[in-house]
């Protein structure tokens, strides 16, 4: 049972950001368990079920993100919004840390963020509400189809949002070859890789 000023937690650890805008930077990552969106290709399916992961208190996880040495907190899953997420977010930033969350944006999403980069899935469509929050789109694909289909929540994003597509790993070899044609025809997006797949790092 999920108290107040608890949360269900997957994993943390101490890695470099692999993909999207900050991609090299030192973060902590915080992988939140729970997740209502179900992805065919997640990487991380062992993170859906919440119940067979441990709630670890709010006040731990500031903690151990301050004594990691990162100024960079991520906070992920999973599906990081379907949990409140102020009393964490609130804490983290007093202690002086920024914090970024990645999401799908299925869900309101509850707390205060430096920076949300919001990667929506056919699965379940993105919230409008979170969209226009969205620092950063990143479209993962794992069809040619889903350039289109990612052009149809264009006019909910902020005109400052960061556009990235990224191959879907496992379809890498077929799929980056027509994100790179995407790409020069449309130069607002850009290529995100997932780098630290690459370096074999968490």
């Amino acid at each position: 049972m999920i108290m107040a000023n608890s949360l269900p937690v997957m994993e943390q650890f101490l890695s470099l950001q692999g993909e999207g805008k900050h991609t090299g930077q030192v973060a902590y990552f915080i992988r939140l368990a729970g997740c209502d969106v179900g992805c065919v290709w997640c990487d991380v399916k062992e993170s859906w079920n919440a119940d067979q992961h441990a709630i670890r208190g709010v006040d731990d996880l500031v903690h151990d993100a301050v004594y990691s040495g990162s100024p960079h907190i991520v906070i992920t899953g999973g599906e990081p919004s379907m949990h409140d997420l102020t009393d964490l977010t609130h804490k983290l930033r007093t202690a002086g840390l920024q914090v970024w969350l990645e999401t799908a944006g299925v869900n309101p999403l509850r707390g205060e963020f430096d920076w949300v980069c919001l990667s929506p899935k056919k699965f379940k469509a993105p919230l409008a509400e979170c969209l226009s929050m969205a620092n950063e789109f990143k479209v993962v694909v794992y069809h040619p189809s889903d350039l289109q289909w990612a052009q149809g929540f264009m006019d909910n994003l902020s005109k400052d949002c960061l556009l990235y597509v990224q191959p879907e790993w496992d379809k890498r070899h077929c799929i980056s070859p027509l994100l790179v044609r995407y790409i020069q025809e449309n130069p607002k997006w850009k290529l995100s890789l997932q780098t630290h797949k690459y370096l074999e790092i968490p």
